[in-house]
């Protein structure tokens, strides 16, 4: 996903990530026992039209192969982590919301080493200018960590799927953030996007 930001398409490349709902249900239904019923089958396909109609400023031209692989390989890691984590919350067999605690502290304490590991060996720079900006690095993390508390607990109670779809209403404030805050027009296409990814939830909860 960060190599994706240094592509020019980064934003279909981002568009192709985004594939994570549909991947995960695909993934879940023949590997994880997920079952769907129709209509959040039909929430899930809506729901990755939508994202992907929103990501693409100029259609599908000047997309690369690498970029493309970059996609739809994130994409495909984002849905496999979802579905081990729902495994591994399940397995642990402790009540809610205990059992997605844990399972969030182990991962981000994995991914924390990881990173770190990585960086010193391949780029100290970069953590020096995180040392600079200290309120920054920690307000990123903490709405980072926020966000992961309320994926993880949510995929403990409910098929990754689902869960996948219904969080595509981020892009719903990104636009409006973007809008009001960053005074970014919204161009018709990304209404009938919107659009869509409201169709996509009520699918889902429906379903």
């Amino acid at each position: 996903m960060v190599k994706l930001f240094q592509l020019q398409n980064f934003a279909v490349g981002a568009g192709l990530a985004k594939s994570e709902a549909l991947v995960a249900a695909v993934l879940g239904s023949l590997f994880f026992g997920t079952a769907l019923t129709v209509t959040g089958w039909l929430g899930v396909l809506v729901g990755t039209v939508a994202v992907f109609l929103l990501s693409t400023q100029g259609g599908l031209k000047g997309l690369s192969f690498k970029t493309l692989l970059l996609g739809l390989g994130c994409g495909s890691a984002f849905a496999l982590t979802s579905l081990w984590v729902r495994e591994a919350s399940l397995v642990l067999g402790l009540p809610f919301p205990h059992r997605a605690a844990w399972v969030l502290l182990l991962v981000i304490l994995l991914q924390t080493l990881l990173l770190l590991a990585w960086l010193l060996i391949k780029d100290k720079e970069t953590l020096k200018k995180l040392w600079q900006r200290p309120k920054l690095t920690l307000a990123i993390s903490i709405s980072s960590c926020l966000g992961s508390i309320g994926w993880f607990s949510a995929m403990s109670l409910t098929a990754v799927p689902y869960v996948k779809t219904l969080g595509q209403v981020e892009v719903f404030f990104m636009m409006l953030i973007s809008s009001l805050w960053l005074k970014q027009r919204v161009k018709v296409k990304d209404m009938g996007g919107l659009v869509l990814i409201a169709l996509a939830a009520v699918l889902v909860l429906w379903g």
